[in-house]
């Protein structure tokens, strides 16, 4: 009996491999839910393969989208027809941003990455008055309602995977090649520092192994 959760856990996870899913990719539309309809200068930090960054193009006057990595944002380049207002920088996430202030300011599976109260700190100073900060973040899982929000996603994870999949040969998405770590911070920490440095912040936890950050610079 101990060993079947085990069991289970090796036969998900070759699952899961052979029927990958971009879980970043899933919340681009709630994303866009939470910003105006119309603005001006967005900002994506973390912009991996510019996914993101072009659906801020559908509704921004220009996009700048940053990534340490030269290989990812040379692919996001060029997967970004010439006509977009997209641009992209290979650059620091904290201290390469290019000037602002930004009306929204996107990042998504990144700031686990960065120091956080530092990185919310310059997400801020960059983000113009009445603008609006959307966070995807990765929390650590701590709390009886974290592993139990775990369960949960575990076999939905799988079938959304299937189901994805399903009639086509499974590949790998290209904004899933980046080089990952695992997160760090719990939760609860996440939002008692995230609120010092934003107040009003609304942070929630989400399906998939994710929370949610939404915060308006009045």
């Amino acid at each position: 009996m101990t060993t079947l959760p085990h069991r289970l856990l090796r036969a998900l996870d070759r699952f899961n491999a052979a029927h990958p899913w971009d879980h970043n990719a899933h919340y681009h539309s709630w994303i866009l839910r939470q910003l105006p309809r119309r603005f001006g200068r967005a900002l994506d930090v973390g912009c991996g393969s510019g996914d993101l960054a072009r659906l801020l193009a559908t509704r921004a006057g220009t996009v700048h989208g940053v990534d340490s990595d030269p290989k990812i944002t040379a692919q996001a380049q060029e997967l970004t027809p010439p006509a977009t207002p997209v641009t992209f920088t290979t650059a620091d996430a904290l201290t390469g941003i290019p000037a602002g202030p930004y009306d929204v300011l996107t990042c998504v599976a990144t700031i686990h990455h960065l120091p956080f109260t530092e990185a919310l700190t310059v997400f801020r100073r960059h983000l113009a008055p009445g603008g609006t900060l959307v966070i995807l973040g990765l929390p650590h899982p701590t709390t009886p309602a974290d592993h139990l929000l775990g369960a949960v996603a575990a076999p939905l994870n799988a079938a959304t995977g299937w189901l994805k999949n399903k009639g086509r040969t499974a590949r790998r998405p290209l904004s899933m090649t980046a080089v990952t770590r695992p997160a760090a911070m719990g939760f609860p920490d996440i939002v008692r520092e995230a609120r010092a440095v934003l107040p009003g912040a609304r942070l929630r936890r989400r399906l998939f192994w994710r929370y949610t950050l939404v915060w308006h610079h009045r």
